[in-house]
This record gives structure tokens, sequence and C-alpha cells, in this order.
């Protein structure tokens, strides 16, 4: 089995009030180039790479947005650990059958246009994981996620 065929970790999502002042910790302090910024789910992501991994730093736009109910609720910090799997669906069923609730019940289109779709793993997890397919292979609606945004 390649590398590829296996589930890795593709980013940390950080949710964070002040996007510049975030960055610059990672431009200064770090020597990183942020990737440009891109907006989802109501918030500014700028994504920062870190080999095959990137911590991908969120920042809302209006107070009802995901993010800024997360920080509300939480303050800064991680926001959530998105694993890239070779098969969103199959990774998606398996979660179905495991008894995890689904924030999306299909894919949609997730920052940088891959197949994303969130999970909900209770009192498993302390963070909200996302799973995503890279490189997409087929067209992604902007599917809802109404339910997981009441609750951020």
């Amino acid at each position: 089995m390649s590398t590829s065929d296996q589930p890795r970790l593709a980013h940390v999502g950080v949710a964070v009030a002040d996007l510049e002042q975030a960055l610059a910790f990672y431009r200064e302090v770090l020597g990183v180039t942020p990737r440009p910024a891109e907006t989802a789910d109501g918030a500014t992501i700028v994504a920062l790479p870190f080999g095959e991994s990137d911590i991908e730093l969120l920042a809302p736009h209006n107070p009802d947005s995901p993010v800024a109910r997360f920080l509300a609720r939480r303050g800064p910090g991680i926001h959530h650990l998105c694993y890239r799997v070779p098969d969103l669906d199959a990774a998606l069923a398996g979660c179905r059958k495991a008894g995890y609730r689904l924030v999306d019940d299909t894919p949609r289109r997730g920052a940088g246009g891959r197949a994303a779709a969130v999970a909900l793993f209770g009192a498993t997890l302390a963070l909200g994981p996302a799973l995503a397919q890279d490189p997409i292979s087929r067209v992604i609606g902007d599917g809802g996620a109404e339910w997981w945004r009441s609750q951020l």
C-alpha cells in the first residue's frame, strides 16, 4: 500500500480572532510563506505549509459564522483536524456504520477545492474532525452543514 493510499493528516484548523496577528508569528518567527487566502463557511482561511500537512488559520467574517461561534465559546485555538483519505465516500460510510454523526451527509467543496465532509465524534474526541479527498474526482456542490454551524 502506497503512502497516498493511507489516511494522513491534511491540516490542523486553528481558529483566530486576528488573522494578521496570527500570521505574523508564522512569517516572522518561523519564516513560513502563507498560501493565498480563501473563503469558505463564513471565514477567511490561510494555509501555511508544513511538509505534507498544513496549518489552516480560520478567521470569521461575521458573528454568525461557525468560526465566530467557536471563538465566542472556546476562544482561539485548534478548531479541527482534517484527515486526507483515499476514498471519502468509503470513509463516510465507515463513520455511519460506526454510529458517528455526520455534519455533511455528502461531500461538499472545501478549501482548496477539495471534496470535504465533517463528522462529529462527540465525547470520543475533543476536536471536530473533518475528512478530505485529494484530488477531486467529481464535482462537489456546496452542500449545507447548518446543524454543525449551529453547534459551534
